[in-house]
């Protein structure tokens, strides 16, 4: 069983990107920058392809790289984020104690500011409560993916309309296509702290934004997931806020965003 890591970066240099990272398997690395090129090296024995795009958005980059993954596995990644050693192997070692998992998340230790999720036992992800996992915890059997016809939406995340998200739609999307989705407590990397490119605070943006997703997220359900949202983060958003957004005004623009008419 062979693993493919697939890398969505930004204005990287991608000669020196699988050192840094510590890949340890091949990989397709989607590089969005001001030119359209295509280059491929190898490091400690991998191939390596890269093709750079003169063109914006993390769903798209995402997309170019899923369409190319040819291996039995693949591995989402970002470009700040550096491998443990052995991180490939614990990967495919997951897939082959678990043969009906068509995909698993996994630990990648962020900056404590940016943490959405920590995995602390095996079990099953369900879509009620995939709306926390990061891009860059997902491997999954990529002819699965392929099946299943997958994608990111460009309507949400870096580059986008709206400010994140596309992680978690994808998530669902797979659920709802009948992929079986787990969790392993298996940490396999880290996170280099680098400031957020959507993130500007728990703004009128944010929370409108954030009901936009959930109406796509959650549909019937959104009012009430938008609700167990605020109250389970009340006290990181709106406690000693001076002069910030209430969790009435904050419910008030997720409700806006779930209408939304456009």
């Amino acid at each position: 069983m062979k693993l493919q890591f697939l890398v969505s970066a930004v204005n990287e240099d991608v000669g020196t990107l699988a050192e840094r990272m510590n890949l340890q398997a091949d990989a397709i690395v989607v590089n969005q920058c001001d030119r359209n090129e295509y280059r491929e090296y190898r490091f400690e024995g991998n191939r390596i392809r890269c093709y750079s795009f003169a063109e914006r958005g993390v769903g798209l980059s995402r997309n170019n790289c899923l369409m190319r993954a040819d291996a039995d596995l693949c591995m989402f990644a970002d470009e700040d984020i550096v491998y443990r050693p052995g991180a490939a192997k614990a990967v495919i070692e997951e897939f082959e104690k678990n043969p009906e998992a068509d995909m698993i998340l996994f630990n990648v230790d962020v900056p404590k500011e940016r943490r959405t999720y920590h995995i602390d036992s095996y079990g099953r992800v369900r879509w009620y409560n995939c709306g926390r996992y990061p891009t860059f915890s997902f491997a999954a059997r990529t002819g699965k993916l392929h099946e299943a016809g997958v994608t990111f939406s460009l309507l949400f995340g870096g580059g986008a309309k709206y400010s994140n998200g596309e992680d978690s739609l994808f998530l669902a999307q797979c659920i709802r296509k009948g992929l079986k989705v787990y969790r392993a407590p298996v940490a396999i990397g880290r996170e280099n702290g680098r400031p957020s490119t959507w993130f500007h605070g728990y703004n009128e943006k944010f929370f409108y934004d954030r009901g936009v997703l959930y109406r796509f997220l959650y549909g019937r359900a959104a009012l009430p997931m938008a609700v167990r949202f605020l109250a389970r983060n009340r006290e990181e958003m709106f406690a000693r806020r001076e002069g910030g957004l209430t969790m009435g005004q904050a419910f008030s623009l997720m409700r806006k965003g779930i209408r939304m008419k456009e």
